[in-house]
């Protein structure tokens, strides 16, 4: 897959189609539009196209709204998508100047001159251009004067989308990994750098890893323990800023996560911490993509930090019992 930052990187390519979308999660409603967009490029010997955006159009279009919880960072969702057999990948920097582009330009400029498009494969409720008034409608109209062919992913296709991204965040929010992992088709991820915390683990036993995590917007699970594969690598190129390349971790380990607020030792803020199994080596400053595997309990306060132990102790039998 070629991945461009810009429009203005991308050259036109013979008999493009093309698909536009967030594609938040890539999960297997999403799967199912990029096997439709991968099957229309086939029939006409073409070249599949994938348009997304970062940021993501409602932190432009509504600045003030923090309510927006993403399931992938940009790097998360750009790994994904390399794994579906996409042709092109276009991220466009989105910007209030680019969102005021009236339909018709957005067809004709993007669609047609940047593009090239020979087949869009869109959802029937799919909205574009200024106030988002451009709808199917206008794709239509515009078929026949800029040559280009339309093909409507079908109401119970856009559906299923939906219900996949709001059973995963629901999963998510609740801690029910194993669910939001069936709605995804691969384990929900957490990607971030090693920091340093304040070494408490390491007084009773169980050094870990504290993960500060790259997207701000990125939704985190509920606060519990999970059994975790952690990829770690030396840094993870960011899309926007420079050319993405998916590195080779430098070493993968299991492990417990913890996400919480250490009430035990009278915590205030949110903590992500990794505890590696059978690991050793010094990982601050590097990067890590932690794959959540499964649940294993809420988070909890004890009486004391020998609780507390006896009680990780148990965790990591249970983990370790899972998956290995």
């Amino acid at each position: 897959m070629k991945i461009y930052r810009s429009l203005d990187d991308f050259s036109p390519v013979e008999n493009a189609v093309v698909t536009i979308g967030t594609f938040d999660g890539v999960h297997i409603g999403h799967q199912k539009i990029l096997a439709h967009l991968k099957e229309a490029a086939h029939k006409i010997n073409g070249e599949t196209i994938l348009l997304t955006f970062f940021p993501h159009p409602r932190l432009i279009i509504n600045p003030d709204d923090d309510s927006l919880r993403l399931i992938n960072d940009i790097e998360e969702k750009v790994s994904q998508l390399s794994k579906v057999g996409i042709d092109h990948l276009i991220i466009i920097p989105f910007s209030r100047d680019f969102s005021n582009q009236t339909p018709e330009e957005y067809i004709s400029n993007v669609l047609v001159g940047k593009l090239g498009t020979k087949k869009i494969v869109i959802g029937y409720d799919h909205h574009f251009g200024k106030d988002r008034k451009g709808t199917m409608g206008d794709l239509e109209q515009f078929a026949s004067i800029f040559d280009y062919s339309v093909d409507e992913i079908p109401e119970q296709d856009i559906n299923d989308i939906a219900v996949s991204s709001t059973r995963v965040r629901e999963a998510l929010i609740k801690g029910d990994i194993r669910t939001a992992n069936l709605y995804l088709g691969y384990p929900f991820e957490l990607t971030g750098t090693v920091i340093r915390g304040d070494q408490i683990g390491r007084t009773i036993g169980f050094p870990t890893a504290n993960l500060q995590v790259h997207e701000p917007h990125k939704l985190i699970p509920a606060y519990g323990i999970y059994a975790v594969e952690v990829y770690i690598y030396n840094h993870i190129q960011n899309i926007t800023t420079g050319e993405y390349k998916e590195e080779n971790p430098v070493s993968i380990a299991k492990g417990m996560g913890y996400i919480g607020t250490r009430p035990t030792v009278d915590g205030m803020n949110r903590a992500i911490e990794i505890s590696l199994l059978d690991f050793d080596q010094d990982i601050y400053g590097k990067t890590l993509r932690v794959k959540f595997l499964h649940f294993i309990r809420h988070d909890e306060r004890f009486d004391s930090l020998e609780e507390m132990k006896a009680q990780i102790k148990a965790d990591e039998v249970e983990i370790r019992s899972l998956i290995g």
